[in-house]
């Protein structure tokens, strides 16, 4: 039996891998930087990968 904090439990997210963000994150003040800054306004996966990395930090 596993609980619920165990890592077998984790849930993956694509933003970890990002082709884009790597590339936004390489150049901030690109224009890739900053379509991914706009479409983490709104993008649903983002804002569930944000809520579980401040679940794990707690």
């Amino acid at each position: 039996m596993t609980s619920p904090d165990s890592p077998a439990n984790e849930k993956k997210f694509a933003c970890e891998t990002c082709p884009m963000r790597k590339r936004a994150e390489a150049k901030p003040r690109s224009l890739v930087a900053r379509l991914w800054r706009w479409h983490t306004t709104w993008c649903p996966g983002w804002k569930a990968y944000q809520a579980s990395l401040a679940q794990t930090t707690k």
